[in-house]
């Protein structure tokens, strides 16, 4: 195996799951845009680009205030990234399904879901078999409302032991936990198709916000089948809690 293909697989882990800071010999090993997946964020340090971004899993989306939801479509691996031409937000997944899945790591579902006036941000799931990251690169500083958009659609509502599924993961917002042991399903009543957001505000320093969310093994893995299990998000959005004005 190609010795530079080694440690690009090493550094990403190290980037992605442990905020380990790439140094100038191993820039050349990286993908582009890999180098401000970090805190720190030394390239756009200072770099106030925007104020705010909007992700949805799947596909360009207007909301209800008018705000547009850009399509996370990237085709992620093992130990991978993608980063907007901007760029303005990425995205990084940690971690392989063992069992046959979506390459994409995308899935979709063409059902209803209650508990919303917006059911096109819910038909789509980002979803990861570890470590998922979103980021803001290049966010002015300030104070942030970050929500995320979740509905659970693998496991049916039905008496049956296929409904007894449990998807069960931690919510990280700027590195510090905000949900442990987070159930979509339970968050929703006990119920699939059922739209659930959660909203935080959190600080922006250094021009970086990062959305993390980490399967700590909980939870059950193989209902209905294998791979069930891991992360999974609908959309997500940062909006700056008070007016924030580009310098």
């Amino acid at each position: 195996m190609n010795s530079n293909f080694c440690l690009l697989i090493i550094l990403l882990r190290n980037l992605v799951a442990n905020n380990f800071v790439a140094d100038s010999s191993s820039n050349s090993v990286l993908p582009a845009g890999w180098g401000c997946l970090q805190r720190n964020t030394p390239c756009f340090l200072d770099s106030r680009n925007s104020s705010s971004f909007a992700v949805d899993s799947g596909k360009s989306i207007v909301g209800p205030d008018n705000s547009v939801y850009e399509p996370d479509r990237a085709s992620l691996g093992a130990a991978s990234s993608y980063v907007t031409g901007a760029p303005t937000w990425g995205v990084s997944n940690v971690g392989k399904f063992m069992e046959a899945n979506n390459g994409s790591y995308i899935i979709h579902s063409p059902g209803q879901f209650l508990n919303t006036l917006e059911p096109e941000l819910f038909q789509n799931a980002r979803i990861s078999p570890s470590s998922l990251r979103y980021y803001g690169i290049g966010l002015e500083n300030g104070n942030y409302t970050v929500t995320l958009l979740f509905a659970e659609f693998d496991f049916p509502d039905t008496q049956s032991w296929k409904s007894r599924g449990r998807r069960v993961f931690d919510i990280y917002v700027q590195g510090e936990r905000k949900e442990q042991n987070f159930d979509i399903r339970k968050a929703a009543g006990g119920k699939s198709f059922t739209a659930v957001r959660k909203q935080y505000t959190v600080p922006v320093t250094k021009n970086f916000l990062e959305i993390h969310l980490f399967w700590a093994g909980k939870g059950t893995c193989c209902i209905p089948t294998q791979g069930y299990y891991g992360p999974a998000i609908s959309a997500l959005s940062a909006t700056p809690s008070i007016s924030l004005a580009l310098k």
